[in-house]
């Protein structure tokens, strides 16, 4: 496919590229996959007014996240594993998206380290904290990623319990993969992922692998990573959390009016509505029909982005239409990213950025700071 036109052109190839057991990761949910598939549909869901006889030169997708500048309000999410899509994955992503002008955040499991992806950027990225049971690692990653010169710590809180997924049982997956007769095929028939990865030594999660306590060998790191997500994660956490970081923090994994209003009160700067990807609490609401409801409960006590199932430029729209100010990307940038390495993450923002262009301008207007909900012909939510 020379040229893909949307993003599931770009989720096409990368079916065809990655090995089975890494697309599935990120091309699954947890259990039945109802809410994975609804954060998808529940978009085509809402209408858009069509404006005629409007001036719609000197467009601008221009607006600020967290008070930093971006070119559109679409950021790359914190995604575990980006680096199994592709060799380097996530250094690749940061690069992209610092040349696009937009936000990237590296997960805590991700397979290229803070340091990694600090030593190929030059602009501030964002990182994604998971807290975990080791106070000390958790304290040790926020320096860190002061130390790199992280511009926003967004504290994910909804995974104090790991979601049942039930291809990644199936799989097998890990990180390393394991060298079983399966995966040994899965494998050779990608050569093209093989031989990248072979170039780099970048096969396991570098932001714990010696760094943690007794985390000296790849079977140590998988057994400490199982036991380490915290269920006594609780609100009054995110006081040492702030303190200990002390700039922009944002917090994922807000789905509920009362928890979004209980976010505000910590002082946090920004929330992210969102259920994981649909990855967590099967039969949850979609992000987009919870998104109004919070924009509502919140006003304008704290700054509210979105994430799940956008795959276009029009889900931007109309996320930003119901009272987002920024969103996030996770599996389109893995699409491209797996399709295509770093041009692929740039051809999924390219995409997304002309589809929410050319839609902001039939909807008529010229500014992405104007959108509102007078865009929206008829919300179900």
């Amino acid at each position: 496919m020379a040229n893909p036109l949307e993003i599931s052109d770009l989720k096409r190839l990368a079916k065809r590229r990655v090995p089975k057991l890494f697309f599935d990761y990120a091309d699954s949910g947890a259990y039945s996959e109802s809410t994975y598939r609804a954060n998808e549909s529940d978009f085509t869901r809402i209408k858009l007014r069509q404006r005629v006889m409007v001036d719609m030169t000197n467009r601008s997708l221009a607006t600020t996240m967290v008070g930093q500048p971006v070119s559109m309000p679409v950021a790359l999410s914190p995604t575990g594993l980006t680096g199994m899509q592709h060799a380097d994955g996530e250094m690749l992503a940061a690069q992209a998206a610092e040349e696009f002008g937009v936000p990237f955040t590296l997960s805590t499991m991700s397979i290229c380290s803070i340091e990694d992806v600090a030593s190929v950027t030059t602009k501030p990225f964002w990182f994604q904290l998971y807290v975990m049971r080791d106070r000390d690692f958790v304290m040790n990653l926020i320096d860190r990623a002061k130390a790199a010169n992280c511009s926003a710590l967004v504290l994910t809180a909804d995974l104090q319990i790991l979601g049942q997924r039930h291809k990644d049982l199936r799989n097998s997956l890990s990180a390393p993969p394991r060298l079983t007769p399966k995966h040994l095929f899965q494998m050779a028939m990608r050569p093209r992922w093989c031989w990248d990865m072979m170039q780099t030594n970048r096969r396991t999660f570098r932001n714990i692998h010696g760094h943690a306590k007794n985390v000296s060998d790849l079977a140590s790191l998988g057994a400490w990573t199982a036991e380490q997500f915290d269920p006594q994660l609780s609100w009054k956490d995110v006081a040492w959390i702030k303190e200990r970081w002390g700039g922009k923090l944002i917090i994922k994994g807000i789905l509920d009016p009362e928890d979004a209003r209980m976010a505000a009160d910590t002082g946090a700067d920004a929330i992210i509505v969102s259920n994981h990807g649909g990855r967590q609490l099967d039969s949850a609401h979609s992000s987009i029909a919870m998104l109004p409801r919070i924009v509502d409960a919140v006003g304008d006590r704290i700054e509210v982005h979105m994430d799940g199932g956008i795959r276009s430029g029009q889900d931007v729209l109309k996320a930003m239409a119901l009272g987002a100010k920024g969103t996030y990307i996770g599996r389109p940038f893995l699409y491209g990213l797996g399709a295509m390495g770093k041009p692929g993450v740039t051809k999924a923002l390219e995409i997304i950025r002309k589809e929410l262009d050319i839609t902001m301008a039939l909807c008529g207007k010229r500014l992405i700071t104007e959108v509102d909900r007078d865009i929206i012909a008829d919300s179900p939510f």
